[in-house]
């Protein structure tokens, strides 16, 4: 039996300063929420979250002895939402294509799998309830089963750090609900509209989210689904609005009015997004995925990952470093299998100048 033990790590910057970091017990149902309005209060603050934490265990045998592994006691240990899955089969298990094709090498076998149909556009407006968070073995975030109050339809989303069952999350891509407004005198006041509406969890349009807030699961064009930062530990940082400006015309005297914001990453890029796509406020979840370690070979092949042999140790006519005598390239530049240079040397984003007129 694996005796747990508890490694302490340092708490990363974005984790001290985020606002939903908070005080609650962790809880595997829903928890009811004692509330008397709507937009009463934000998502309540978790200090004696254990998530910052790696579990190991007492080495027993050799395969746990540099196992480590963050502590989620608060996932759901039952089955996923069937309704919202479907069995993952084919030949894509094993990195191929349609045609039978190797495209992705070093793929194959693991454990069989449900792929869980995510909810990335959050086009549903009204209160959703969290029934549970749940683990997904098709990505490092965790997900959150969510329950439309209106109508119980159930979806799920990816969770945003410190999100727990009982909490209460909203998506205001479809404008402010009538009952905000009336809350606040009928003004359209930004300032108290994002005291509002910017919680965890909640899912708004970028122009209504404050500058700095930090965001995950961020769409690039208006209509469009979230595509950056949906990993575990990811997100992105608002820092505000874009000089890049379109001339519009009100039918009497022409103006400027901005179109774009800007996001920045965790790369350092700042990227220029439609001020109308839309992120949800907050961190992924899972935030200590790549502090892990699997222990052994093993796990690696339960997860569906096949060995990767050495270039030098290849023959010569498998690979550009193949062959000769001893641990030797043959004295040339690190090359693929395929004689490309590394990928790393080249740009994964279009660097040219944007067009006049784009937008």
């Amino acid at each position: 039996m694996l005796q747990p033990r508890i490694c302490g790590l340092s708490l990363p910057w974005h984790r001290q300063c985020l606002h939903s970091l908070a005080r609650r017990q962790y809880a595997t149902g829903v928890a009811e929420v004692a509330t008397t309005s709507a937009f009463e209060a934000p998502p309540p603050i978790r200090e004696d979250d254990l998530s910052n934490m790696m579990r190991t265990y007492k080495p027993r045998t050799p395969g746990v002895r540099h196992l480590k592994r963050p502590i989620n006691d608060h996932l759901w240990k039952g089955r996923a939402h069937l309704p919202l899955t479907y069995p993952r089969k084919g030949h894509g298990i094993g990195g191929r294509n349609n045609s039978g094709r190797v495209m992705v090498r070093h793929r194959g076998g693991g454990h069989k799998r449900r792929i869980r149909v995510v909810d990335f556009s959050r086009m549903e407006a009204g209160k959703h309830t969290v029934e549970r968070i749940e683990h997904d073995p098709g990505r490092s975030a965790h997900i959150a089963l969510l329950n439309h109050d209106a109508t119980q339809e159930k979806s799920y989303i990816v969770a945003a750090e410190g999100m727990r069952a009982g909490d209460v999350v909203q998506s205001y891509r479809k404008g402010i609900p009538a009952d905000l407004l009336k809350s606040m005198g009928g003004v359209m006041d930004p300032a108290m509209i994002a005291a509002k509406t910017a919680w965890r969890g909640n899912c708004l349009p970028l122009h209504m989210i404050p500058p700095g807030t930090l965001i995950y699961n961020i769409g690039l064009r208006p209509g469009a689904h979230g595509q950056l930062c949906r990993s575990a530990g990811t997100y992105g940082q608002l820092v505000g609005s874009s000089d890049a400006q379109r001339q519009v015309t009100d039918g009497t005297t022409p103006k400027s009015k901005n179109i774009y914001v800007n996001v920045k990453l965790q790369s350092g890029e700042v990227r220029k997004i439609h001020k109308q796509a839309c992120a949800t406020i907050g961190v992924a979840s899972n935030a200590n995925y790549n502090r892990r370690q699997l222990g052994k070979a093993g796990r690696s092949r339960w997860l569906g990952i096949r060995p990767t042999v050495r270039g030098v140790a290849m023959n010569a006519s498998d690979h550009p470093h193949g062959g000769g005598r001893g641990k030797s390239k043959g004295n040339v530049i690190p090359i693929s299998i395929w004689g490309r240079t590394p990928v790393s040397s080249y740009s994964s984003t279009n660097t040219r100048v944007a067009r006049q007129g784009e937008g």
